[in-house]
């Protein structure tokens, strides 16, 4: 099993779910995060004085899926997420020991 964390544009995030389940994704966590990378932010006016945003808006998805599907689910979401241009984002790959479902018990596939 592989956890697998995505850092994408806000505006993308439809478009990524949407491949996700398409190839069999069936749960994911949603947060809206801010940061930044290479991109460092940008200026702003407000009433005349400007200032730098350092932090961008970004959505963060994070999921656990089996391994065989880490691939499949790389290309998706680049396929999806790519505008070409900086900030688009990263992906993350770790390794899962050990899921538990609360409610049940379950451990590993079976929780999932």
């Amino acid at each position: 099993m592989r956890k697998i964390e995505v850092i994408i544009k806000p505006f993308k995030l439809d478009e990524v779910k949407s491949a996700l389940t398409s190839i069999g994704v069936q749960g994911m966590t949603i947060t809206e995060v801010k940061g930044f990378g290479r991109q460092k932010g940008h200026k702003e006016i407000y009433r005349g004085a400007e200032y730098l945003v350092d932090f961008l808006p970004k959505i963060k998805m994070e999921m656990v899926v089996p391994a065989e599907l880490t691939e499949q689910i790389i290309e998706k979401v680049i396929a999806a997420a790519r505008t070409g241009t900086i900030g688009d984002g990263k992906i993350f790959v770790m390794p899962v020991d050990t899921v538990v479902r609360i409610r049940t018990g379950e451990r590993d596939v079976d929780a999932m």
